[in-house]
């Protein structure tokens, strides 16, 4: 609304203010002077910079994250987003080399990585009896300091047996277990869906934003050794397959 030739209540001009902002921040990537991982300012800076309300600024922000320019982090901040990564569906790429060859920073966070026994979920999901030895890995990996997937992975143990001893910041699942179990055959599906609040508080989501989640299997030597969730924020990521037709 203008009042008295003053758009949005926020300042002297025509342009509304959260306009003016928003133009200032894609000028500034535009540039290069703010680049895919910086760091923006944050609510209070933009009010002290520009001069506006808090609500006009964070109008700015809100409407930067939805055209995915911005990616926002509760508690963190804002960022500028990286162009959106490109995952290979039929091809089992290692993640860690998928960032690096992107020209990003790869690390991992473990949150768990540990000895369990079959339950009946669990058994169900490698088809073995209850009470089977297997492991449960957890891990976050990020690109650029961006979280770009979860990782939950039940391993039969009596395949890879040091699973639970590896260091996962220095070394992927995927690397460990396709050089110790050759693979034979592998299962994707793939499904949108809302995450849950686990969820999205290791990938860093907002209460609206939905996940692409790839279900892996994998088999060896005629064994299901590997059931994997593959989680990726669906706005930051898209999953792609390509693959030759023979005559």
């Amino acid at each position: 609304m203008r009042r008295g030739g003053v758009a949005d209540g926020d300042g002297d001009g025509a342009t509304p203010r959260y306009i003016a902002i928003k133009q200032s921040i894609c000028d500034e990537i535009r540039e290069g002077r703010l680049k895919p991982g910086d760091r923006v300012s944050s609510e209070a800076e933009l009010v002290d910079r520009f001069h506006v309300s808090r609500m006009t600024a964070n109008r700015a922000l809100r409407e930067l994250q939805a055209a995915r320019v911005l990616v926002r982090r509760a508690g963190v901040g804002s960022f500028v987003a990286e162009p959106k990564p490109i995952g290979q569906m039929i091809e089992i790429r290692n993640i860690a080399e998928e960032v690096r060859e992107r020209g990003h920073a790869y690390r991992a966070r473990v949150i768990e990585n540990r000895e369990i026994r079959a339950g009946v979920e669990t058994a169900a999901l490698l088809e073995v009896l209850v009470g089977t030895k297997l492991f449960h890995s957890i891990i976050v990996h990020h690109e650029a300091e961006f979280p770009i997937q979860l990782e939950e992975r039940f391993v039969l143990a009596s395949v890879a047996p040091d699973y639970a001893k590896l260091d996962f910041t220095l070394i992927t699942p995927n690397q460990y277990l396709t050089r110790i179990a050759p693979l034979e055959r592998v299962e994707h599906r793939v499904c949108a869906k809302m995450p849950d609040k686990r969820t999205r508080v290791m990938l860093g989501l907002s209460d609206s934003e939905p996940v692409l989640q790839m279900t892996r299997r994998t088999w060896s030597r005629s064994r299901l050794v590997s059931h994997a969730w593959l989680t990726h924020p669906g706005t930051r990521f898209e999953l792609s397959a390509a693959f030759s037709i023979d005559d």
